[in-house]
Parts: C-alpha cells; structure tokens; sequence
C-alpha cells in the first residue's frame, strides 16, 4: 500500500544516514541510538560478513526522514533470541532455502521496544503503515522465505498481525517498580523465608568484594577494557559465540558512554566482575556480566539486586534482565510475554507454522503460569 506523500528507501549502512536525524526517530531509546548500531556495523560486528546484511527502512516525506524501520538480511539464525532453527531444518529436509531471510530486530539483543520508528511531528499511523508495506514488497520482490519482526511493542504487533503476520509468544523475566521506597520495602513483599534468603545473598556477596555502579562517563578505558575481558571470558566459560569485538566496546564507549552502567565487584583496586547495564528513559537493561573469579552469590548480587537497588534510587519503573534463566524468579523478576511476528512466503510452510505457534503458545501461557508460582512475594501481593 503507497501512502501518498510518503515513498520508502533502503539504506545498506546506517552511516549513510546522519546520526541527528536518526536518532529524532528513537524517542530516546538507547538500543535504537545512530551510535548503539553504528558501533556494531563499524566494528564489523554487523556486516555481510558476520550473516547481518543491513537493509534499514528510512520513510520520506519530501526530503525530510520521517520514519524508519531497522532491518538486515540474514544467512543464519544466531543473535536474534528467537529461535527458529526446526523452521529452518523443515525447509531444508524439503529442498526450500530458508535463508536469506530479512529480520528487523537489535542485533545480540533481546530488549522489546519500538521497530517501527517515526518522527514525533509525522503521521505516526501513516508512517508506520508505509514502512509495514515496503518491507513486506521488499521480502517479496528479494524472493526471501520470509520477514521477522522480533521484540516488538504490544500494539506494533497488533499492526503487524493486521498486515497478516503471525505472532509468536514467548517468555522473559521483568522486574517492576511499584514506588518502592527503598530496597527493603521491594523485599517487604516477599514471603519470610525468601526476605531473609536474599539478604543473606546480598551479605555474602559484599563481603566478600566491594560493589559500585558507575557510568560508562566516569569509566576509565582501562574498566572499559577490563569490561570486554569479562565479556570474553564469559562467552568462553559458556560456551557460546562472542558476538561482539574490543572495537564495538571502544566505539560504545566514544560515543554513547553515557547510556552505559558498569556493575563493578573490586578487591584491593582490582575489579573482580561486572556487569555491563544499559540505561533508557525508564528502563534499564541487563546485557553483559563476567567474572574472573568464582564467588557465591557475586552474580546475584551484580546482576539482580545492585540493578533493581539502582531502579529504585533512579526511579526507573523496569528492569529487563535478558532472555532466559529461571533463577531470576527467585529474585523478584516476573514472566511476562514478549512477542515476535512472522511473515511466512510459502502457503505451506505459513500453514504449518501457524499451527505450531498456536500450540507453542499455549505451552507458554502454561510456563508463565508455573512460573509465576516460584516467585518470592507472598501470595496475593
């Protein structure tokens, strides 16, 4: 559907667009920053080379930019935190490429947000329907299997469906801020037993290293460098892909340190671990913690407690901890659903997923509830 005044184009770098008129899309949001995905695309983290092609969707009305939709063309499934890899093995086994396929999403990033970004002064319904239009003509006239739209908002996904995507459920851990006065009126909540299980974390923890939460401003490239090392060393203790080099840290670190949190744990002047945060206008972020030693309760302590401490200093009404891992019920998170949205280009293939999504919602709506039982708070609050 062409919207009239409004024409769609592709750009294959996000540098090719000025950081001011990007970031007048983003509402602030610091995973959407011009520098946030530079860094990636620069450092070569974000490249043809690593399986992210950039494809961005910049929306005009005249000359002016008025809307954007961040996109890239895949050759894998790594990186997106929704895992479509039984999709992508039910083509194979019938002779149909999966890949390429197009994915609007952060890169390495399972935060939801807006995708669909528009000008506070343009036709936001407008601008948003212009940029579903063009990306769904661009999956077809590129011939890919299919476009994913991954941790959108609730009433983008309510957009996308219209247009005649699938929604896909899953699952994360949130912890919200009910103006708690402190921290001990969020433990206030909480049965007995679990009040006094994570004090005594939080006390093992302290005593064994002294803790601080700084800015990425006030960090020095030295913590800045011992942050990367942590990452890698995390990663390599996992087991799973670095996705991200010292050149994207560097280059965060030059140009948008002020969104960063550093989570330090320091012995003697020497950090021990910590956690790298990321700060929005009203949520902040867990991405990235380390440790070069192995300490009980350190990674509760840095990675759950400190954060939600400084959420209620800061007044920040959400704290997003990543994807996955049920330990985090145990220290206040919630479940709460996260959605992504499908469009499937083979009639059969849409079919089958259709069905399977109904069934794995299900599944989850069933998690969820369990999971709501292992929280800490007194039944009822």
């Amino acid at each position: 559907m062409d919207i009239p005044g409004l024409h769609c184009d592709t750009l294959h770098t996000i540098g090719d667009i000025p950081a001011g008129q990007w970031d007048a899309l983003t509402a602030g949001q610091p995973f959407l920053r011009h520098a946030f995905l530079h860094a990636l695309e620069a450092s070569g983290c974000v490249a043809a080379a690593s399986g992210w092609t950039p494809m961005h969707l910049i929306c005009r009305q005249g000359n002016d930019v008025v809307g954007a939709l961040p996109l890239y063309l895949k050759n894998h499934s790594f990186g997106e935190f929704v895992f479509d890899w039984a999709w992508a093995e039910a083509y194979a086994r019938t002779g149909i490429d999966y890949y390429p396929k197009l994915v609007s999403a952060i890169p390495y990033t399972p935060a939801s947000g807006p995708r669909l970004l528009v000008h506070p002064g343009a036709d936001a319904a407008a601008v948003a329907a212009s940029l579903r239009s063009a990306a769904i003509r661009l999956a077809e006239g590129m011939g890919v299997s299919s476009l994913h739209v991954l941790f959108p908002t609730d009433a983008e996904a309510a957009g996308w469906q219209r247009m005649g995507l699938l929604r896909r459920q899953d699952c994360q851990f949130h912890w919200h801020n009910h103006a708690y006065g402190d921290f001990d009126d969020f433990l206030a909540g909480f049965s007995a037993k679990r009040r006094k299980e994570a004090r005594r974390e939080r006390r093992i923890a302290r005593e064994q290293v002294s803790i601080r939460m700084i800015t990425g401003d006030e960090a020095t490239p030295a913590q800045w460098d011992t942050m990367y090392a942590l990452y890698r060393r995390h990663t390599l203790y996992k087991g799973s892909p670095a996705y991200l080099n010292r050149e994207c840290f560097h280059l965060w670190a030059s140009d948008m340190a002020d969104a960063f949190r550093l989570c330090l744990a320091e012995r003697d002047g020497r950090i021990i671990a910590g956690a790298l945060l990321v700060q929005g206008p009203d949520t902040l972020y867990g991405r990235y913690w380390g440790s070069f030693e192995e300490l009980p309760c350190l990674h509760f302590e840095l990675c759950y407690y400190a954060p939600i401490e400084y959420c209620i200093v800061h007044r920040l009404t959400r704290f997003e901890a990543g994807a996955q891992g049920e330990h985090k019920l145990g220290r206040g998170l919630v479940p709460v659903p996260t959605y992504s949205m499908h469009w499937i280009a083979h009639p059969g293939f849409r079919r089958a997923i259709e069905e399977f999504l109904e069934r794995e919602r299900q599944g989850i709506d069933h998690y969820m509830l369990d999971a709501q039982r292992l929280t800490p708070f007194r039944r009822g609050d």
